[in-house]
Protein backbone atom coordinates (compact mmCIF):
# COMPACT_ATOMS: atom_id res chain seq x y z
CA UNK A 1 0.00 0.00 0.00
CA UNK A 2 1.27 3.45 -0.97
CA UNK A 3 0.11 6.23 1.37
CA UNK A 4 0.56 9.89 0.40
CA UNK A 5 0.72 12.59 3.08
CA UNK A 6 0.35 15.81 1.11
CA UNK A 7 0.23 19.41 2.27
CA UNK A 8 1.96 22.79 2.31
CA UNK A 9 5.44 23.27 3.78
CA UNK A 10 5.34 23.41 7.60
CA UNK A 11 1.77 22.08 7.74
CA UNK A 12 2.82 19.03 9.78
CA UNK A 13 3.18 16.38 7.07
CA UNK A 14 6.45 14.89 8.29
CA UNK A 15 5.30 14.66 11.89
CA UNK A 16 2.07 12.93 10.89
CA UNK A 17 3.87 10.55 8.54
CA UNK A 18 6.46 9.64 11.19
CA UNK A 19 3.74 9.00 13.77
CA UNK A 20 1.71 6.90 11.33
CA UNK A 21 4.80 4.85 10.48
CA UNK A 22 5.49 4.24 14.18
CA UNK A 23 1.93 3.01 14.76
CA UNK A 24 2.09 0.66 11.79
CA UNK A 25 5.41 -0.78 12.96
CA UNK A 26 3.99 -1.51 16.41
CA UNK A 27 1.32 -3.53 14.60
CA UNK A 28 3.94 -5.63 12.86
CA UNK A 29 3.84 -4.02 9.43
CA UNK A 30 6.96 -3.33 7.42
CA UNK A 31 7.02 0.41 6.73
CA UNK A 32 8.95 2.15 3.99
CA UNK A 33 9.32 5.77 5.02
CA UNK A 34 10.19 8.26 2.29
CA UNK A 35 9.81 11.94 1.44
CA UNK A 36 9.65 14.17 -1.62
CA UNK A 37 12.68 16.07 -0.27
CA UNK A 38 14.83 13.11 -1.30
CA UNK A 39 13.59 13.50 -4.88
CA UNK A 40 14.73 17.08 -5.37
CA UNK A 41 16.89 17.89 -8.35
CA UNK A 42 20.34 19.33 -7.50
CA UNK A 43 20.34 23.01 -6.61
CA UNK A 44 22.14 24.05 -9.80
CA UNK A 45 19.17 22.70 -11.81
CA UNK A 46 16.43 23.69 -9.36
CA UNK A 47 16.16 27.42 -9.96
CA UNK A 48 16.13 28.16 -13.71
CA UNK A 49 13.30 30.67 -13.09
CA UNK A 50 14.96 32.19 -10.02
CA UNK A 51 15.29 31.23 -6.36
CA UNK A 52 12.01 32.89 -5.39
CA UNK A 53 9.94 31.79 -8.37
CA UNK A 54 6.65 30.19 -7.34
CA UNK A 55 6.26 28.70 -10.81
CA UNK A 56 9.72 27.19 -10.48
CA UNK A 57 8.82 25.74 -7.08
CA UNK A 58 5.97 23.82 -8.69
CA UNK A 59 7.57 22.92 -12.02
CA UNK A 60 11.32 22.56 -11.50
CA UNK A 61 12.12 21.39 -7.99
CA UNK A 62 11.38 17.63 -8.02
CA UNK A 63 12.21 14.65 -10.19
CA UNK A 64 8.79 13.02 -10.49
CA UNK A 65 9.90 10.67 -13.27
CA UNK A 66 12.55 9.20 -10.99
CA UNK A 67 10.11 9.01 -8.08
CA UNK A 68 7.73 6.93 -10.16
CA UNK A 69 10.47 4.82 -11.68
CA UNK A 70 12.45 3.87 -8.56
CA UNK A 71 9.78 3.90 -5.84
CA UNK A 72 6.10 4.26 -6.66
CA UNK A 73 5.85 1.97 -9.69
CA UNK A 74 7.94 -0.88 -8.22
CA UNK A 75 5.67 -0.82 -5.15
CA UNK A 76 2.49 -0.63 -7.22
CA UNK A 77 0.35 -3.25 -8.96
CA UNK A 78 2.56 -5.49 -11.08
CA UNK A 79 5.74 -4.02 -9.59
CA UNK A 80 8.61 -6.22 -8.47
CA UNK A 81 8.89 -4.42 -5.08
CA UNK A 82 12.57 -3.65 -5.73
CA UNK A 83 12.85 0.02 -4.89
CA UNK A 84 15.00 2.95 -3.78
CA UNK A 85 13.81 5.68 -1.42
CA UNK A 86 15.98 8.55 -2.67
CA UNK A 87 17.70 10.00 -5.71
CA UNK A 88 19.06 13.15 -4.04
CA UNK A 89 21.61 13.65 -1.24
CA UNK A 90 21.03 16.83 0.79
CA UNK A 91 24.47 16.71 2.40
CA UNK A 92 26.30 16.90 -0.91
CA UNK A 93 23.57 18.50 -3.07
CA UNK A 94 24.07 15.80 -5.67
CA UNK A 95 22.17 12.96 -7.25
CA UNK A 96 22.52 9.68 -5.38
CA UNK A 97 21.71 6.03 -5.97
CA UNK A 98 21.30 4.09 -2.71
CA UNK A 99 21.13 0.29 -2.79
CA UNK A 100 17.97 -1.30 -4.12
CA UNK A 101 15.94 -3.16 -1.50
CA UNK A 102 12.96 -5.48 -1.86
CA UNK A 103 9.78 -4.73 0.09
CA UNK A 104 7.61 -7.36 1.72
CA UNK A 105 4.38 -8.05 -0.09
CA UNK A 106 2.34 -6.42 2.71
CA UNK A 107 4.67 -3.45 3.28
CA UNK A 108 3.28 0.07 3.58
CA UNK A 109 4.95 3.06 1.96
CA UNK A 110 4.35 6.24 3.97
CA UNK A 111 5.41 9.13 1.77
CA UNK A 112 5.19 12.81 2.67
CA UNK A 113 5.68 15.87 0.55
CA UNK A 114 4.28 18.81 -1.36
CA UNK A 115 2.21 18.60 -4.53
CA UNK A 116 1.56 14.85 -4.25
CA UNK A 117 -1.83 15.01 -6.01
CA UNK A 118 -0.39 16.55 -9.15
CA UNK A 119 -1.18 14.69 -12.40
CA UNK A 120 2.22 12.97 -12.59
CA UNK A 121 1.65 11.26 -9.23
CA UNK A 122 -2.01 11.10 -8.34
CA UNK A 123 -2.67 7.68 -9.84
CA UNK A 124 0.09 6.04 -7.80
CA UNK A 125 -1.46 6.38 -4.34
CA UNK A 126 -3.66 3.82 -2.59
CA UNK A 127 -4.55 6.15 0.28
CA UNK A 128 -4.36 9.95 0.05
CA UNK A 129 -4.08 12.24 3.06
CA UNK A 130 -3.99 16.04 2.96
CA UNK A 131 -2.63 17.98 5.93
CA UNK A 132 -4.18 21.44 5.98
CA UNK A 133 -2.99 24.53 7.84
CA UNK A 134 -3.63 28.25 7.44
CA UNK A 135 -0.88 29.94 5.38
CA UNK A 136 0.06 32.39 8.13
CA UNK A 137 0.46 29.55 10.60
CA UNK A 138 2.88 27.78 8.26
CA UNK A 139 4.95 30.97 7.99
CA UNK A 140 5.12 31.27 11.78
CA UNK A 141 6.13 27.61 12.12
CA UNK A 142 8.77 27.98 9.43
CA UNK A 143 10.32 30.96 11.16
CA UNK A 144 10.56 29.00 14.41
CA UNK A 145 11.84 25.86 12.69
CA UNK A 146 14.50 27.59 10.61
CA UNK A 147 15.55 30.38 12.96
CA UNK A 148 18.82 28.64 13.79
CA UNK A 149 19.99 28.63 10.18
CA UNK A 150 18.19 31.54 8.51
CA UNK A 151 17.17 35.07 9.47
CA UNK A 152 13.44 35.67 9.92
CA UNK A 153 13.30 38.02 6.93
CA UNK A 154 14.87 35.42 4.65
CA UNK A 155 12.48 32.70 5.79
CA UNK A 156 9.45 34.95 5.37
CA UNK A 157 10.54 36.03 1.92
CA UNK A 158 10.98 32.44 0.78
CA UNK A 159 7.54 31.51 2.09
CA UNK A 160 5.66 34.57 0.81
CA UNK A 161 7.29 34.80 -2.61
CA UNK A 162 7.91 31.13 -3.46
CA UNK A 163 6.16 28.55 -1.30
CA UNK A 164 2.78 30.15 -0.59
CA UNK A 165 2.13 31.32 -4.18
CA UNK A 166 3.15 27.87 -5.44
CA UNK A 167 0.64 26.30 -3.06
CA UNK A 168 -2.07 28.71 -4.21
CA UNK A 169 -1.38 27.71 -7.80
CA UNK A 170 -1.49 24.02 -6.85
CA UNK A 171 -4.79 24.34 -4.97
CA UNK A 172 -6.34 26.39 -7.78
CA UNK A 173 -5.30 24.08 -10.61
CA UNK A 174 -5.12 20.61 -9.06
CA UNK A 175 -7.69 21.01 -6.24
CA UNK A 176 -6.06 18.36 -4.03
CA UNK A 177 -8.81 18.44 -1.41
CA UNK A 178 -11.17 17.00 -4.02
CA UNK A 179 -8.94 13.98 -4.64
CA UNK A 180 -7.87 12.86 -1.17
CA UNK A 181 -9.44 10.33 1.19
CA UNK A 182 -8.65 12.08 4.48
CA UNK A 183 -8.07 15.73 5.40
CA UNK A 184 -6.22 16.53 8.63
CA UNK A 185 -6.90 20.09 9.80
CA UNK A 186 -3.73 21.01 11.66
CA UNK A 187 -4.04 24.67 12.57
CA UNK A 188 -3.69 23.59 16.21
CA UNK A 189 -1.08 20.78 16.32
CA UNK A 190 -2.13 19.82 19.84
CA UNK A 191 -5.70 19.28 18.65
CA UNK A 192 -5.72 18.18 15.01
CA UNK A 193 -9.10 17.35 13.48
CA UNK A 194 -9.48 14.84 10.68
CA UNK A 195 -12.30 13.95 8.34
CA UNK A 196 -12.90 11.22 5.80
CA UNK A 197 -13.82 12.81 2.50
CA UNK A 198 -13.28 10.12 -0.15
CA UNK A 199 -14.37 6.54 -0.88
CA UNK A 200 -10.85 5.19 -0.27
CA UNK A 201 -10.86 6.44 3.31
CA UNK A 202 -14.30 5.01 4.04
CA UNK A 203 -13.25 1.64 2.65
CA UNK A 204 -10.09 1.57 4.77
CA UNK A 205 -11.92 2.57 7.95
CA UNK A 206 -14.37 -0.29 7.43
Amino acid sequence: MRVAVDGPPAAGKTTLADELAAVLRTRGREVIRATIDDFLVPRAQRYPRGEYSAEGCYLDAHDHDALNRVLLDPLGPGGDRRHRTAVYDHATDTATSPPVTTAAADAVLVFDGVFLMRPELIGRWDLRVLVSAAPEKTVDRAVIRESRVSARAAVERRWRERYLPAQRFYFATVRPAEHVDIIVHNDEPGMPVWESVGPGARAHHQ
